[in-house]
């Protein structure tokens, strides 16, 4: 004779619920009653300085409104389209030719199936904060749900300024090409949204020597953007340097870099205008070459970022475009990207420590991919701390593939271990949608977890005030100052 399962739990946060409403309540991830104090008042309603993203500025300045739920949270969302690969979606519902109700209805069917993988706790906080829905998502409601969704994305308070101001959003940092005019960040800022759009300097282009024919091609369009007519390596920089001014004029005070590894080589290793000749010519060049080249055009930049007084941010650790065949089809940054294996320690310490020894090491922030890595970067950020700035070198947040709460607890712990967490400048969203932001939440919601646990285990002072500034300061605070927001 079967009994029916007798279930009970102690912890307030734990409470059993209607399998088809959300479990996403106001305890979410919060244990114990410290936790909970500690997000409510002292991070919850902190505004958001998401200072790494990808949204699309013209989005922003023209304020869109998306005509479906599946154009505003679908395209583009590699990490939904790895998952509906996974359970066997065929391709035309993820970016083939389907209707997006179709696809939206595929996503529906996906979400049960994704449990444990942080794909389903964003995608209940996203339906939750922006859409009021604590539905679980499945099969039986997609099509409701999708019509539902696409109706509210037609009201003004769901125009992409409207999101952005739900989540409290202050500062976007868009991720640009050099070669871009930013003309959307100028419309946004003479249109007077509140918001501070900013534009983030990403010259990986400018040394993506590897397809030599489209490296040519790119280096006529920055020539004709900046004026400089690309003759010599010289010219590259030149080049380069005038569109640093540039974005600085129109506020930009950040780099990026996305890259396996840093390079170190002695300096005159190659000779770079030889190298460049070669490269103009269509020579190609020997991998070594290559790397050569990378480092010493990352070289340059990194001092011109320092003159200016940026952040520069490495992105480390990404094994990109991994599957040729579903590249030649669908081209990158579509999902078949993964964790990458690269040496990092030993030429990342040379490269930095060569721009500390002119003093010429802005400030500068590490993120990696590879989870065995952690250490590395918590260690490595002291190295070249030097008492000049709080926090001048950073460890980034878990970023991507460990964009997910055992990552997000691990790169905590680690910088924890090894470093000094208060100094922490917190979470980003790294991502192309506008229904991303509470990942912020999410992270706060960890944050705050592991330090009342902590208080729970007698490791922490019982001390709400202190702990609370603490917080306040990784989440919103050490951003704003140290970026000069």
């Amino acid at each position: 004779m079967n009994k029916k399962t007798s279930i009970s739990f102690n912890n307030k946060s734990n409470r059993l619920h209607n399998s088809k409403r959300s479990f996403i309540t106001e305890d979410f991830l919060l244990q114990n009653e410290f936790a909970r104090n500690l997000y409510d008042n002292y991070a919850k309603d902190l505004p958001i300085i998401d200072y790494h993203c990808h949204l699309s500025p013209r989005n922003i300045a023209n304020n869109i409104q998306f005509e479906d739920c599946t154009q505003a949270w679908l395209a583009g969302d590699h990490y939904k389209w790895r998952a509906m690969r996974t359970l066997g979606v065929e391709e035309k519902y993820i970016t083939g030719d389907a209707t997006n109700k179709e696809k939206f209805q595929k996503w529906a069917e996906t979400v049960p199936y994704t449990l444990r993988n942080p794909l389903y706790h964003w995608t209940h906080l996203e339906l939750q904060r922006y859409f009021g829905i604590d539905q679980l998502l499945g099969k039986e409601n997609g099509l409701e749900i999708y019509e539902k969704t696409s109706a509210m994305l037609q009201k003004k308070t769901h125009t992409t300024l409207g999101l952005l101001k739900q989540m409290n959003v202050e500062v976007v940092c868009s991720t640009d090409d050099p070669i871009d005019e930013l003309e959307s960040h100028q419309k946004a800022r003479k249109n007077g949204t509140g918001l501070k759009l900013l534009p983030t300097f990403r010259p990986d282009k400018a040394y993506a020597i590897e397809d030599l024919s489209t490296y040519l091609d790119y280096l006529e369009k920055l020539s004709d953007i900046s004026g400089v007519t690309i003759n010599s390596y010289q010219d590259l920089i030149d080049a380069l340097s005038d569109r640093i001014v540039y974005f600085h004029k129109h506020g930009g005070r950040l780099s990026d870099h996305g890259l396996e590894q840093l390079y170190y080589f002695e300096i005159g290793t190659y000779d770079i205008e030889v190298l460049f000749k070669k490269i103009k010519n269509k020579n190609p060049l020997s991998r070594e070459e290559i790397n050569y080249f990378k480092f010493e055009t990352l070289l340059h930049l990194c001092r011109m970022y320092h003159t200016r007084g940026w952040t520069q941010q490495f992105h480390l650790g990404a094994l990109r475009n991994t599957n040729q065949r579903m590249l030649a089809k669908l081209g990158p940054d579509t999902g078949f990207d993964s964790i990458g294996d690269f040496s990092q320690a030993i030429a990342l310490s040379k490269f930095l420590s060569l721009l500390d020894s002119t003093n010429q090491l802005t400030k500068t922030i590490l993120y990696n991919l590879n989870p065995a890595d952690n250490e590395v970067m918590a260690t490595m950020i002291g190295n070249f701390n030097d008492g000049s700035i709080k926090g001048k070198i950073q460890f980034g947040s878990a970023w991507w593939f460990l964009d997910q709460k055992d990552g997000m607890e691990k790169q905590i712990n680690s910088l924890s271990n090894l470093g000094l967490l208060s100094c922490f400048i917190g979470m980003l969203t790294d991502s192309r949608s506008f229904l991303s932001f509470p990942r912020h939440e999410y992270f706060r919601r960890i944050l705050c977890n592991l330090i009342g646990k902590d208080v729970a285990n007698g490791e922490l002072p019982l001390d709400e005030k202190w702990l609370g500034k603490i917080v306040s300061d990784i989440c919103y605070h050490n951003a704003k100052t140290y970026f000069g927001f």
